[in-house]
């Protein structure tokens, strides 16, 4: 449990300081001055932190990251899992993603309204032309890295119950978004991750996910700007019908991959 609380802790302290470095950085050579990153860091200093500059200091946040849990061998990554042959694993972990969406919208339209602390910050990323690179691939590989590769990994050696881990792992996951809006998303997702990551030994089928998880958000903002502010239902011109008809397709595929996934991996 100790090894789990360093990596969360390393994970959120390179989460919070490097991209503040960038954005300091960034200011003083765009003729800034030490007063007008004092104003940003307390939030009062307008529009000055723009999409480029948390694109980039999330960049540097990500190979920040990988770097430090690759050298330290907090997570191990081998490409012993894929010359096994795994692909129908990784097309499998892609469909169940899938199979989750609608399901969780449904899920969290049925919850009270939650803050959506990155709200604005998300359409701002989204409309940059590098924004897809941030939610899309640096997001699941950093992530599934940190949250499966160590921290789960540290976790499932701790508890003999896989559950009792992968449920902590999740937990720690849906906090570490500092967003009340995603936390039932990310924890419910979380589940099905720590069970994929446990199964398969690799967090490989993570990654395929979360990419297809996080790309499917992507691709429906960009096409229906208008539906990230509507419930599930509006989307559906109040027509529950065939809104019902939508989650129990998505349930179907859900299962069907869970069992697919079942099947073919190993643990």
């Amino acid at each position: 449990m100790k090894k789990a609380l360093l990596y969360i802790f390393a994970f959120l302290f390179i989460q919070f300081f490097a991209p503040w470095a960038v954005y300091a950085v960034w200011i003083l050579a765009s003729g800034g001055t030490v007063t007008d990153i004092f104003l940003v860091f307390n939030g009062k200093g307008g529009n000055v932190i723009s999409a480029s500059m948390i694109i980039t200091g999330s960049a540097v946040c990500s190979v920040i990251t990988v770097v430090l849990f690759l050298w330290r061998k907090w997570a191990v990554v081998s490409p012993a899992w894929l010359k096994k042959g795994n692909w129908d694993v990784l097309f499998w972990s892609a469909i169940i993603s899938l199979g989750t969406l609608l399901p969780s919208v449904w899920l969290q339209d049925l919850l009270p309204e939650l803050p959506d602390a990155m709200g604005d910050t998300f359409k701002m990323i989204i409309r940059n032309p590098f924004g897809y690179l941030m939610i899309c691939l640096f997001a699941p590989l950093v992530e599934e890295l940190v949250f499966r590769g160590a921290i789960l990994k540290s976790l499932l050696k701790t508890f003999k119950n896989h559950w009792v881990a992968i449920l902590i792992s999740a937990v720690f996951f849906a906090v570490a978004h500092f967003n009340p809006a995603q936390m039932p998303h990310a924890f419910l997702i979380a589940l099905l991750l720590g069970w994929m990551y446990y199964r398969s030994g690799s967090i490989l089928p993570g990654i395929a996910l979360h990419w297809v998880n996080n790309t499917a958000a992507y691709i429906t903002y960009m096409l229906f700007p208008a539906a990230a502010d509507m419930k599930l239902i509006e989307v559906y011109n109040g027509d529950t019908l065939r809104l019902y008809l939508s989650l129990v397709i998505s349930v179907c595929i859900l299962l069907i991959s869970i069992y697919q996934l079942n099947r073919k991996m190993r643990r």
